[in-house]
């Protein structure tokens, strides 16, 4: 296996961790996208998120170079974990 691949299969490993930490940590409190979307009243705080989240989908959405799969991995990662999902997503998956 050369460097590149074992340096790219390590940063996905520490990707999926991370993901799954937050997902565990994420989801024992607050609403994901569509539930924060479909509430009548989510505050400031509520519309920065959605705002956040809607750019990351679309700046995602829009990337031709990303696999079918790396896409729709990072599309759930932002819609179940909205706060730590972009921030991952900003930190991580832009180069």
């Amino acid at each position: 296996m050369s460097d590149s691949n074992r340096s790219s299969s390590s940063l996905w490993a520490r990707i999926v961790a991370l993901a799954l930490l937050a997902f565990t940590v994420v989801s024992c409190g607050g609403p994901n996208l569509i539930d924060r979307m479909t509430t009548p009243r989510w505050g400031f705080c509520g519309t920065l998120v959605i705002i956040a989240d809607l750019v990351a989908l679309v700046d995602l959405l829009g990337d031709d170079l990303r696999s079918t799969g790396n896409k729709v991995l990072w599309t759930l990662a932002i819609v179940f974990m909205p706060v730590l999902g972009v921030i991952l997503y900003f930190v991580f998956a832009k180069d």
